[in-house]
């Protein structure tokens, strides 16, 4: 099938921000100049730019001329798709490698997240993440048994934990998601290549089943220079928010009243 004019142009435009072409900063050339470059008409042009302003990598529209944003690709807050699928929408080489998978008690915390006893068993997958080869976030999920066995006949290095488990019938239908900073840990520090206190950016999720069942608890820490999150809102469309004073206290009270509800991510 062929590829679509608007979606090979926006691949070029990609690759002229990855490579530094377009360097970061910078003013992205005028619809005028594209359409004379690649010979089209300025349909495809505009569509391809609309694409990386969705993207985060370029910024303006409007009447102000675009920018590049820099090659930090932006994962919709909105919508939270997989890791593997977030980073196959934006043209970019997802990776991971197992760095546990194993059955464990889930402990007061996780328990308290999911719903169920602290000496109830869990299954805790432990990843290291990657985007065009770079270590990107370190994600640590823990699943009811029910919804986790099935990745013990997954090569977890192989690709998304979360299209596997949709696929083996696992009911992934929502999630409530946390987002604030913190301090690397020695752990995460010696995985990402960074400096332990290095900051953070930490999503954390509770997955529910579609009829309401809690079946993982999950946290991703992200380099913050390799990826952050993006937030459409409009008058008639808001993504629903909540701030709060306390993440981690008011995250093991009261979890039900926190974050925002999107699709799950794994």
């Amino acid at each position: 099938m062929t590829t679509p004019l608007h979606l090979k142009l926006s691949e070029e435009f990609r690759k002229r921000i990855h490579s530094g072409v377009w360097p970061q900063g910078s003013l992205v050339p005028s619809e005028a100049q594209l359409c004379a470059e690649f010979s089209v008409s300025r349909g495809p042009v505009r569509q391809a730019l609309a694409a990386l302003r969705q993207d985060g990598s370029i910024t303006g529209g409007r009447g102000r001329s675009p920018m590049v944003r820099g090659d930090v690709p932006s994962q919709s807050f909105g919508t939270f798709m997989s890791f593997t699928q977030w980073a196959e929408s934006i043209n970019r080489v997802p990776g991971q490698k197992t760095l546990e998978i194993a059955r464990r008690p889930a402990g007061e915390y996780v328990a308290e997240q999911l719903g169920i006893d602290a000496e109830d068993s869990v299954v805790a997958v432990f990843r290291l993440r990657f985007l065009d080869g770079s270590p990107t976030m370190l994600e640590r999920s823990h699943y009811v048994t029910e919804a986790g066995n099935p990745l013990f006949n997954f090569d977890t290095d192989s690709g998304s934990t979360f299209r596997y488990l949709r696929e083996n019938g696992v009911e992934l239908s929502s999630a409530r998601h946390i987002i604030d900073a913190v301090a690397a840990t020695d752990e995460d520090a010696h995985y990402l290549g960074i400096e332990p206190g290095a900051p953070l950016l930490r999503e954390r999720r509770i997955s529910f089943s579609d009829d309401g069942s809690r079946l993982e608890y999950g946290e991703d820490r992200y380099r913050p220079e390799l990826t952050s999150f993006m937030i459409d809102n409009t008058l008639a469309n808001r993504t629903p928010l909540a701030r709060i004073d306390n993440p981690e206290q008011r995250a093991a009270r009261h979890p039900e009243s926190t974050g925002s509800e999107s699709s799950g991510e794994e």
